[in-house]
């Protein structure tokens, strides 16, 4: 699933090609699963999208948020594999291109061009809401702060409130919203913590090292344009590199860069966490 830096890839490369444009139309071919309109706004997603003109697009954890100029927000996650691409109209729609956004004119540069939804195991969701039922939504009302903008003294406190597992806790979007897999095993490797460790047993100092190494690595992810390991890519269909500095996750066999002992999985809960066992002990 796409973390905070592929979120926040995207939305950059949603800003390029969408600020300040109208729908001119709107087709869906997406399941009922996949769209979620309010009452208050009709029947019809595709009516109710056309002729609205986008006016700000922001990231909140994992979650795109597409202001528009009647007060209302287009809100998407992409869940495992959706994707946003900017292509020629006149390029074959694809199977999985689950919504079509047809735009209306910026220049001749990329007149003919549309903005298309494409989610092939089609869990991602597009809401739409008016701004003032928006943030009463579960999904967006219960998010944690944001990692980039979380004080470090703020972060240890929310780690010492009570003891949780360190990696189910810095995954848990109520806690701290953006972070999954990726950002999680490689944080607690660089910051040699076992993924088990109780968060209310885990030093001051150690908690500061862990909350640094977290800002650095989604950073320096985003500088990176994300994580491709599996279909992740940007607006414009390039994928991230960061992929290719990854010390933990995925790695599940390699040996550890500081120590050579071959990095491990371990099922905890429902997901997986890569670690080093002599360089991340447990106690």
């Amino acid at each position: 699933m796409p973390e905070l830096p592929e979120v926040e890839t995207v939305v950059r490369g949603l800003r390029d090609v969408l600020l300040g444009r109208t729908f001119r139309s709107v087709s869906c071919n997406a399941p009922v699963s996949s769209i979620e309109l309010s009452r208050s706004l009709g029947k019809s997603f595709e009516r109710a999208l056309a002729g609205r003109r986008v006016t700000a697009i922001n990231r909140r954890g994992k979650n795109i948020l597409i202001a528009l100029d009647n007060n209302s927000t287009l809100w998407v996650h992409l869940k495992m594999t959706g994707q946003f691409r900017y292509v020629d109209s006149n390029v074959p729609r694809q199977k999985h291109d689950l919504v079509v956004f047809v735009l209306d004119e910026r220049g001749s540069d990329d007149s003919d061009c549309n903005l298309r939804f494409n989610d092939y195991r089609r869990f991602g969701r597009l809401r739409l809401y008016p701004n003032d039922e928006l943030w009463t939504c579960p999904g967006l009302a219960d998010l944690g702060p944001e990692p980039l903008e979380l004080p470090a003294g703020d972060f240890v406190e929310l780690c010492h409130r009570r003891a949780r597992q360190i990696k189910p806790a810095l995954m848990d979007q109520t806690f701290i919203a953006g972070i999954g897999n990726i950002y999680a095993d490689e944080s607690l490797y660089n910051s040699r913590l076992h993924p088990l460790r109780l968060s209310n047993s885990i030093s001051k100092r150690k908690l500061i090292e862990l909350h640094g190494h977290v800002q650095y690595l989604l950073q320096r992810s985003i500088d990176m344009m994300g994580t491709t390991v599996d279909t992740y890519s940007g607006v414009n269909g390039r994928p991230g590199t960061f992929q290719n500095y990854l010390k933990a996750y995925g790695r599940e066999g390699q040996p550890c860069e500081r120590c050579e002992t071959l990095i491990v999985r371990k099922k905890i809960g429902s997901r997986s966490a890569h670690y080093c066992p002599r360089c991340q002990r447990q106690a």
